[in-house]
């Protein structure tokens, strides 16, 4: 059976490597011709007991593609495939778990996994050298794809052109594109204005796609039966396995993805919704402040648990056209237990695991300036939507304060509160939370009484 070469690939389109996947040889199952005492449930007949591995290769009379399952005779009750390619024969140990594998990907037959085994054998063995060079050049980086953008653009959004120190703002309109690959939706986002760049990860998980799919990276064609690539959860962007290495991290979630407005990563929200931080503390601190501030144990007064919840559906609903007015919440306290719970459900803290235990080696540090400059150095680590969204907040903390003769709300009673809902050990220990709170507390006590300086 022929097929492309090394050479001949190196210079041809991105299609040459679908064709290799047309031409890889077709499994060919060798039946057993008698039953098989204590043959396994989920084997078929192309299992053919205990036999060594040569009587295993001459069952396979030398045909491309030929496959067989056989026990092991020096380890019972472990199995093998023995499989024909390349002029030899290759044994896999296989196992199984509700699905086959004899590696990462999970199979629902055996004629499944075989095929998928000799497309891949087949394609790294004709294109090794093609497939270790997709990446060099890749069609991401490119920018061409900003012209597409303008031909699709559906309708035009204007933002506020609010600022954050940490954060870089455009100064232009936003446009929105509908019905367009993640790739070209990137360009657009990337190249058009009033985009708040906050840096995110992509976040990739095993996709099997049904059809042709070609890699939004490196725009080749993307093999196998299943598992062929991964796909970004909250992007769309598809793209190989090995290629989802070079990715930048410069993921634009996709608001269809984006099921709700708690429990959702503080970065991928504001990102989908384009805005310097999530519409939930915008939106409840606008109505905090308009009508709650002289209210008497604010934030440490509970509201009701079922209509915090109603808050929260209202919010995760309809975004930000959620209504929280007092028309209809008359209680402040509903409205500062929905933002605590805001800030518990996040997925990630605020204070980020990755930073928790500096804040609260800094939190230790007996010499009030130096753990002054140890807690403005370790704020400088928050990813800049978690920075964003804390300055924003310790200012309308400061403001709560302010107002301290009225409400009885001081920085120390807001740190009681705010300590454990905005920082979370990455350490899921009961002993460690207790001998952590009051760290808790005097961070969020010292990130208010200096808010000024530290932000």
């Amino acid at each position: 059976m022929a097929a492309s070469s090394n050479s001949s690939l190196s210079g041809s389109s991105v299609s040459s490597v679908y064709q290799l996947q047309q031409e890889a040889p077709r499994p060919k199952r060798i039946i057993c011709p008698g039953e098989v005492e204590n043959r396994p449930k989920y084997y078929g007949r192309e299992f053919h007991g205990i036999i060594s591995r040569e009587q295993a290769d001459e069952l396979l009379g030398g045909v491309e593609g030929a496959y067989i399952l056989r026990e092991s005779q020096r380890q019972p009750g472990c199995y093998t495939l023995a499989l024909r390619f390349g002029n030899q024969t290759l044994n896999y140990r296989l196992f199984y778990d509700g699905k086959h594998f004899v590696g990462e990907k999970r199979f629902e037959s055996i004629h499944d996994l075989v095929t998928d085994g000799l497309i891949t054998l087949y394609i790294e063995t004709k294109a090794s050298e093609y497939i270790s060079k997709m990446t060099t050049n890749p069609i991401y980086e490119h920018i061409g794809y900003a012209t597409l953008l303008r031909e699709k653009v559906s309708r035009r959004l204007s933002r506020s052109k609010n600022e954050s120190r940490k954060t870089s703002v455009t100064n232009e309109e936003h446009t929105t594109v509908e019905k367009i690959s993640s790739l070209v939706r990137r360009a657009a986002l990337t190249h058009n204005d009033n985009h708040f760049n906050y840096e995110k990860t992509h976040n990739f998980k095993v996709h099997t796609f049904r059809g042709p799919h070609w890699c939004e990276y490196c725009a080749n064609f993307m093999w196998g039966l299943i598992a062929q690539g991964v796909r970004c959860s909250d992007c769309g962007l598809n793209v190989h396995k090995q290629c989802s290495k070079h990715v930048p991290n410069d993921c634009q979630p996709d608001l269809k993805r984006i099921k709700k407005v708690y429990c959702c990563d503080l970065t991928t929200l504001v990102k989908a919704h384009n805005t310097q931080r999530p519409m939930v503390v915008d939106i409840c601190i606008r109505e905090i402040e308009a009508r709650g501030l002289k209210s008497e144990g604010l934030y440490r007064v509970s509201g009701f648990t079922e209509h915090i919840e109603d808050v929260k559906m209202a919010f995760d609903r309809d975004g930000e056209k959620a209504d929280i007015s007092a028309n209809i919440y008359p209680d402040i306290n509903i409205i500062t237990g929905a933002l605590k719970l805001y800030f518990r459900d996040l997925p990630i803290p605020v204070i980020t695991y990755d930073t928790y235990p500096k804040f609260i080696e800094a939190a230790k540090i007996s010499n009030a300036d130096e753990r002054l400059e140890a807690v403005h150095d370790v704020l400088m680590l928050l990813p800049p939507a978690h920075y964003e969204t804390l300055r924003y907040l310790m200012i309308h903390l400061k403001k709560v304060t302010m107002n301290e003769k009225d409400n009885f709300m001081n920085a120390e009673n807001l740190g009681i509160v705010f300590g454990p809902t905005l920082m979370r050990s990455p350490e899921d220990s009961t002993l460690t939370t207790l001998h952590d709170m009051r760290y808790q507390k005097l961070i969020v006590q010292i990130l208010i009484e200096n808010e000024d300086v530290l932000f």
